[in-house]
């Protein structure tokens, strides 16, 4: 992951950045269109109210009413300061093929980071293509960052043609929640535009939808990603098990879900003396965390 660790390095110039308000990103017509599609996609969710969760299985991608969040907080990360070369530790595994989306549920815990440094922990999915000169992708997930947050786990997005970390702070999460977040494609006519959609109070809730280079199929990935910052040394921070169930890949941009371990081709990353991955089924069903406690 030596080119997503060159590009995230851009991004720790956040403690610099200018904290502002960004409106409703569009969304394109696709699986979660509704009648406001050619106004501009699903309406705007209303007040977030209590996070629901699934009980059984994971949320039908179609089958629920859809509406789009709207960002509190973008961190701009263009800012160029020197770049730490060590503290990545990437924790999953990264399909091999390409797919046209992922689908899962992710488990929110309270980690370690360090406030006033660029310590961060994310656990999110993504989609992401090389191409000439740079890599394209989406994330989405929920992190704890020692920057901005006042040490609390938050939902959020990043992607390649913002260059921003995007905070959706309406969706009060906290340590042991479960979250269900879903990245796909929908191509329509010329246009590929990949969306994030989290799902909260029985229903889907559009975090980004982006026209990127990535085609209908991509390489998506599943990872625990934690950034110790240098600077401030010592070897890291508590990161307790965080667990990651139920993940699925979208066969086609028109297609239907597959479990990650039928017959997905995969390059999974492990961990070190540090942080540790345990796989409790390849590759669906795992955690990671703090190598004494996974």
């Amino acid at each position: 992951m030596e080119e997503r660790t060159a590009t995230r390095q851009t991004w720790l110039a956040v403690l610099t950045a200018v904290l502002g308000a960004l409106g409703a990103m569009p969304a394109a017509p696709g699986t979660f269109a509704t009648a406001a599609a050619t106004h501009g996609g699903p309406p705007e969710c209303a007040s977030a109210g209590t996070h629901v969760r699934p009980s059984a299985g994971p949320p039908a991608p179609g089958g629920a009413p859809a509406c789009r969040a709207h960002p509190s907080r973008v961190l701009d990360a263009d800012h160029r300061l020197p770049r730490p070369a060590p503290g990545y530790h990437h924790l999953g595994a990264t399909s091999s093929g390409e797919w046209s989306g992922i689908l899962g549920r992710l488990t929110v815990r309270d980690a370690g980071v360090r406030p006033g440094t660029h310590d961060f922990v994310a656990t999110r999915f993504m989609a992401k293509r090389q191409i000439p000169g740079r890599i394209a992708w989406l994330e989405a997930g929920w992190a704890e960052t020692g920057w901005s947050g006042a040490g609390r786990q938050r939902i959020y997005t990043y992607n390649t043609n913002r260059n921003a970390w995007t905070f959706y702070d309406q969706y009060a999460v906290h340590a042991g929640d479960h979250i269900w977040i879903y990245l796909h494609t929908q191509v329509s006519g010329v246009r590929t535009v990949w969306q994030a959609w989290l799902w909260w109070g029985n229903g889907w809730q559009l975090l980004a939808a982006e026209e990127l280079p990535l085609g209908g199929q991509t390489r998506v990935e599943q990872y625990v990603e934690v950034f110790v910052d240098p600077r401030h040394g010592g070897p890291g921070f508590a990161v307790p098990p965080v667990s990651l169930d139920n993940v699925q890949v979208k066969t086609a941009p028109d297609g239907g879900l597959r479990a990650w371990r039928e017959d997905v081709s995969t390059a999974p990353t492990g961990g070190g003396e540090r942080y540790c991955v345990d796989w409790h089924t390849h590759f669906d069903t795992w955690s990671a965390g703090d190598c004494q406690t996974t």
